[in-house]
């Protein structure tokens, strides 16, 4: 007999012979084009045809399915993931509206409530505590009540925090809520981004330079809340953008399961089998995952410690003014051009190495801003660590999706930005704690010493973990 050529998306397809005894595919993906045909008046001992694992589509199927109607359908999924990942983005917009405010309110709410550096660090340990406790709910009430139905109790999460804090509570109810909007920003994870695997690079590079976006445009906001009589209605903004996260992730997932919404765009996600205590056991038990989320914890409290206590270090140590809150937006547009405009560049030198030279650029600038007395001088220099630091978190989660079996993806990925989270109390509060002592100088040279070990676990992330991803 003769077979018609079959095209399958090679990303997507593996090997029937590499895979172990009673291993299940995860994800495969049928292409759009017309399937093999079958000449039936031949005999065909089908045990002794290797095929690629898509999903069969018999003479009957073909028949009533004409290419343009497949083509349809393509088009629609193609559609269905546009939405989605938009949805998605408007998300990680207020990721990062939420932590962009911190910088410029830090000082106004020192002085609103009489606490220093130490006590106003508080609120970075309990977004830290909620993250976490919301990273570990994420994996078992995923596999219990949905990803749709997780993400808005998420959403909720966060609503209802931001309208505590925009009463301008005692201290103790304003930091609790910090811990409330720790777990409605883990509830709703990325892992769903990292499942998307057309031009997977390009989208979750596009994906965290909006969350860039978002922590751009936010201290431009809070630097005029910070000077008002009413400072905590700034929270009300924040407020008016949860509730839109909300209203989209209800009308585009629609309380749906993962595997559900993702059928919808062509993924077909068959591993059924496993518990979320399986689940658990198999993420704990991945030294890759270990190794990621230590890098991880690192690189995201460099990042939340630069972007929240930078204005801070412009106002006590370089004299600024007013204005200095503005150096906050500075260095998260940097953020966010670094994660779009240096995609290409990671393409063409690779990821890893790339990696590399962003992070050991980024601790020579650092330097700089240390040794250089001048406030114009280090507010174009933090933009430019922006800059360099931007594409470190994409590269990180890509290398996991290339790594990690697809079957603990999601998961391993809401821990490791769980443990990154940690790294966001961490590393702020030990800023704080040594300040309170010997002064906001402190902040560049423990960066430093941060970016040096961070560098150091990259080399091991690289070359302590295999280059292919197992079923």
């Amino acid at each position: 007999m003769s077979l018609s050529p079959v095209t399958t998306d090679p990303v997507f397809t593996s090997d029937k012979a590499n895979l172990a005894p009673g291993a299940t595919e995860s994800i495969s993906r049928v292409s759009p084009e017309p399937p093999c045909k079958l000449d039936l008046t031949e005999s065909v001992a089908v045990d002794a045809i290797e095929l690629s694992p898509v999903t069969p589509i018999d003479k009957q199927d073909y028949d009533s399915e004409s290419p343009s109607i497949l083509s349809a359908r393509y088009k629609t999924q193609r559609t269905r993931e546009k939405i989605q990942f938009v949805t998605l983005c408007w998300f990680v917009y207020l990721e990062g509206w939420n932590d962009g405010s911190n910088g410029p309110l830090l000082p106004r709410i020192q002085k609103v409530y009489g606490v220093g550096y130490a006590v106003v660090s508080l609120i970075f340990i309990c977004a830290c505590v909620g993250f976490i406790t919301g990273a570990v709910s994420n994996v078992i009430l995923a596999e219990k009540l949905g990803f749709g139905k997780v993400m808005v109790l998420g959403s909720l999460c966060q609503v209802l925090a931001y309208c505590i804090e925009s009463t301008g509570p005692p201290f103790p109810v304003f930091v609790f809520a910090y811990f409330i909007n720790g777990i409605g920003i883990a509830l709703q994870a990325v892992g769903y981004v990292a499942c998307l695997k057309e031009n997977a690079e390009a989208k979750m590079g596009v994906f965290m330079a909006v969350y860039g976006a978002g922590a751009l445009s936010s201290p431009l906001v809070a630097t005029q809340f910070s000077h008002l009589p009413h400072w905590n209605l700034h929270f009300l903004t924040s407020l008016g953008i949860a509730i839109t996260n909300t209203i989209a992730l209800i009308i585009v997932f629609r309380l749906k399961p993962q595997a559900e919404c993702l059928s919808e765009i062509g993924i077909v996600h068959s591993d059924n089998n496993t518990s979320e205590h399986s689940h658990l056991r198999q993420i704990f038990a991945n030294k890759d995952v270990h190794l990621l989320a230590a890098f991880t914890l690192l690189y995201v409290g460099v990042e939340v410690t630069l972007g929240g206590w930078i204005v801070t270090y412009i106002l006590d140590v370089r004299g600024g003014g007013p204005s200095s809150g503005y150096v906050s937006s500075g260095f998260f547009g940097g953020l966010m051009v670094g994660r779009v405009a240096l995609l290409w560049l990671n393409e063409k030198i690779g990821e890893r190495l790339a990696l590399f030279i962003y992070a050991v650029l980024a601790i020579i600038f650092e330097f700089i801003v240390w040794f250089l007395p001048s406030l114009i001088g280090d507010a174009i220099i933090v933009c430019v660590v922006g800059v360099l630091l931007g594409p470190l978190y994409p590269i990180m989660v890509n290398h996991a999706g290339r790594i990690l079996p697809r079957r603990i993806l999601t998961g391993s990925i809401g821990w490791i930005a769980g443990v990154g989270q940690a790294g966001s109390a961490m590393i702020p509060f030990m800023v704080g704690a040594i300040a309170q002592t010997a002064g906001m100088k402190v902040l560049q040279p423990v960066l430093i010493g941060i970016l040096g070990i961070m560098t150091g676990l990259w080399a091991l992330v690289c070359y302590g973990s295999s280059s292919r991803r197992p079923n």
